[in-house]
């Protein structure tokens, strides 16, 4: 199951988005928002940095009007990379080399078809392994040392 939450600035991307995956057979937990109304991003980071933090998804998209807010929000929570992606190539390499579980995009940094081809090429590609595992881990114990990790 795929994890998805937004910001106001990133709601109509977002229900393009549950489309897009839907028509795949894919499942999708939508963790809000539910309109254009302002909300701070924050809010929905965290949510879906916890259902997949916890296992409840397997991954996540966040979407807010650049990426940035709501990426950095979920990266607080243990055991979350979520890597901002704008092209499918940072989509590949944040899961070959960094095992990021979450992809933000911005809805005011690209569009629909582009967004398509970033959640296609993250869903598809598997990490590496080898000497990127050890990077990944070495990520684990900065959260060991901050006490931040489960």
């Amino acid at each position: 199951m795929i994890a998805i939450g937004s910001d106001h600035a990133g709601y109509l991307l977002k229900a393009d988005i549950i489309k897009f995956l839907e028509e795949k057979g894919l499942q999708v937990k939508d963790f809000g928002t539910n309109s254009c109304n302002s909300v701070d991003y924050p809010d929905f980071g965290q949510a879906v940095a916890e259902a997949v933090s916890s296992k409840e998804c397997e991954k996540g998209i966040l979407i807010c009007g650049t990426g940035i807010g709501i990426s950095i929000s979920a990266n607080k929570v243990p055991g979350i990379r979520a890597a901002l992606c704008t092209d499918s190539y940072m989509a590949r390499m944040s899961r070959q080399h960094n095992d990021a579980n979450i992809l933000a995009i911005g809805e005011r940094v690209v569009g629909p078809g582009v967004a398509f081809d970033i959640i296609e090429t993250f869903l598809n590609t598997e990490f590496l392994g080898g000497r990127h595992g050890n990077r990944v881990n070495k990520i684990s114990n900065i959260e060991k040392k901050y006490n931040i990790s489960k």
